[in-house]
């Protein structure tokens, strides 16, 4: 919160006498105020100087910040950030943040991060930022939630291309295209990336927001990878030039420009580091899922380059994991006799004829042996099982995937905060599932399970809620190893 001296600086208010003063300074003071709060992530940024203005469109429509005088706040130890701004609740602001001599930021990049000129700073460490380092984004004031990171960067770099400049449309469909071009699900951008450094302290996180920080973590290293690049400044300049240029990003690169391969790759490998660096095997299964998503990403841009030998486009190049299709009905018979309030969501298989609705649950399967099972009731659809080429898991792996329920199972809703995660059993009996993954985050919807051996194993997974209510089984579904 700014003293009323901090938001009255640089208004160029025309004083005339003390009471016009202080009447203008109590109209200014009655005036309402929005706080806008974020955090800027690359990792954590701290004693960044942060300024936001309000997008306003001009009588053509045109969008601009709204820039006015103001002393920039400072990100805190943990990268956040608040900011007032006069005026209602209603429109769009600009965040940016800018370094100075007392900036730093937590690095990032295991094991280290190398800086030119300098000594490596280890995984965790604090390292200096130079002057040119910038971020910028931006948001709606009625979310009040602007985050920084070198993904909303290019974000805003793609909308000041558009004709209408900084609009709210312009705004949101940059940030679902660079969310596309890096193969983020919808909003993305919108989370708040987790410390890379501190995951462990942090199980609830979801493997989303998980992605979206090792995305950003990418920028900073490819500055280890390639002597190019002295640091992330100018692995930043480079992207941003192109987007700025193009609207787009090379694909696969021409030996001088970043690629977004590269950044896809360095992501990928990130991820597969970070799971030698954290404790929690729930965190590790969260970035074994991600390892795998920029696998595929990988995958999938190059598939792309070899066909048409073009950039990405403005509209972002879409990939989808089909590697499984596992979902759970939300609505099952209410009355089941139990006592206890259950969670809907999944259903077991077909037993005893009273699940008035079923789900289809599928795995990740590397031949065509893999099939739901079918005995549930024929009100939904015949599961789908689809097939995936077989260096895209390993061999010993099921990749399980589900969607959350909407309904408890006597028919009430049920919201997403009301669910406190689920629970994968599997064995290698459909009538023995003995080993049990837990998972803490209602907003996970798969999982890779590993280390199997050779036979069939059994997968079912049930709902819980924040009250310690437990659905019942899904559907078994199972893979030959």
């Amino acid at each position: 919160m700014f003293p009323a001296a901090v938001l009255l600086s640089g208004c160029g208010l025309d004083i005339s006498s003390e009471d016009d003063n202080a009447s203008t300074q109590s109209s200014v003071a009655a005036e309402p105020t929005v706080q806008i709060a974020g955090a800027a992530m690359k990792g954590v940024i701290q004693q960044g100087l942060v300024v936001a203005n309000r997008l306003i469109a001009d009588k053509d429509g045109y969008y601009a910040p709204q820039r006015q005088a103001a002393k920039p706040v400072l990100t805190a130890d943990d990268g956040s950030y608040e900011w007032q701004l006069r005026g209602k609740a209603e429109g769009w602001a600009l965040v940016e943040l800018t370094a100075d001599g007392g900036t730093r930021m937590i690095c990032d990049v295991v094991p280290q991060c190398d800086q030119a000129g300098s000594a490596p700073v280890a995984f965790g460490q604090p390292m200096p930022l130079d002057s040119s380092f910038s971020l910028l984004g931006a948001g709606d004031l009625r979310m009040e939630t602007v985050n920084l990171t070198p993904l909303t960067h290019l974000a805003v770099k793609l909308a000041e291309r558009s004709s209408d400049g900084l609009s709210p449309v312009a705004i949101s469909n940059a940030y679902s295209t660079v969310e596309n071009w890096f193969g983020l699900p919808a909003g993305a951008l919108r989370l708040t990336p987790p410390d890379l450094t501190s995951l462990d302290e942090m199980t609830s996180v979801s493997a989303d927001a998980i992605q979206v920080a090792i995305a950003n973590a990418a920028f900073l290293a490819l500055v280890n990878d390639n002597t190019q690049w002295d640091s992330i400044s100018d692995v930043l300049a480079d992207v941003t030039s192109q987007v700025s240029a193009t609207g787009q990003i090379s694909v696969m690169g021409d030996g001088t420009n970043v690629a977004l391969a590269d950044l896809i790759s360095a992501a990928a490998l990130q991820s597969s580091e970070l799971q030698n660096a954290v404790d929690s095997s729930v965190i590790s299964q969260k970035l074994v899922v991600v390892e795998y998503r920029n696998v595929q990403r990988f995958k999938t841009i190059a598939d792309v380059n070899e066909e048409t030998d073009t950039g990405v486009a403005d509209s972002g190049e879409t990939t989808t994991d089909t590697s499984t299709d596992t979902s759970t009905d939300t609505s099952t018979d209410s009355s089941t006799g139990s006592t206890d309030e259950q969670v809907a969501g999944t259903t077991e298989p077909d037993t005893s004829g009273d699940v008035t609705s079923g789900g289809d649950t599928t795995t990740d399967t590397t031949t065509d042996e893999t099939v739901a099972d079918t005995g549930t009731d024929t009100e939904t659809s015949e599961p789908v099982t689809e097939t995936t080429p077989e260096e895209t898991v390993p061999a010993n792996t099921a990749l399980l995937s589900w969607t959350a329920p909407l309904t408890r199972e006597n028919g009430e809703s049920l919201a997403m905060g009301e669910i406190a995660g689920f629970e994968v059993v599997y064995g290698t009996s459909a009538e023995n599932l003995d080993q049990s993954l837990a998972i803490g985050d209602a907003s996970v919807d798969e999982l890779l399970v590993d280390e199997l051996t050779e036979g069939t194993w059994y997968f079912a997974i049930r709902t819980l809620d924040t009250d310690g209510n437990r659905s019942r089984l899904s559907e078994v579904v199972y893979k030959q190893i």
